[in-house]
């Protein structure tokens, strides 16, 4: 579910800055060894805005390469370090899981998804109450931040029980 931790207007992060290189240092990239996921702190400075990739992921959602352009979106940003508030890099990116380029870059820039990305947002905010990432919901339960594998289906197995 698309979430924006500072959405446009908002000022992004820096990476130069020292909250995201402590962030990085004592959290994320422990946990990305631990889960084998390469990722590195991109040097784009500042942070992109996310809404133009996510409104980019409604378009590939319907063109159903939804997992796909997530997956690319990530490598984009956090292994190859590319600036994915940039419509030129997310047409790239579109086109490396088999979208068609053209008819997403033309998507972007007449922001055709911007109602479909802003009712996700409003059904992650106001419904889901999303204030952090990641965050799961199990039945009743909300689990913000990280949890373990096993706590996660310790938690699925209870719901289940539950008749959830």
């Amino acid at each position: 579910m698309p979430f924006e931790l500072r959405p446009y207007p908002e000022e992004t992060l820096r990476p130069e800055g020292e909250y995201l290189r402590r962030a990085w240092a004592e959290r994320i990239l422990p946990l990305a060894a631990r889960l084998g996921l390469k990722m590195k702190l991109p040097r784009v400075s500042p942070q992109p805005h996310t809404h133009l990739a996510f409104e980019g992921f409604q378009f590939a959602k319907e063109h159903g390469k939804a997992r796909e352009y997530n997956h690319a979106v990530f490598a984009a940003f956090f292994q190859e370090e590319k600036d994915i508030g940039e419509i030129e890099v997310l047409a790239g990116t579109a086109g490396s899981v088999g979208l068609d380029q053209e008819e997403f870059r033309r998507a972007l820039e007449t922001r055709r998804y911007k109602e479909a990305h802003e009712d996700a947002l409003m059904m992650a905010v106001r419904k889901a109450r999303v204030e952090a990432v990641p965050m799961i919901v199990i039945g009743s339960r909300v689990v913000r931040g990280l949890a373990s594998r096993e706590a996660i289906e310790g938690m699925i197995r209870e719901e289940m029980e539950r008749g959830g």
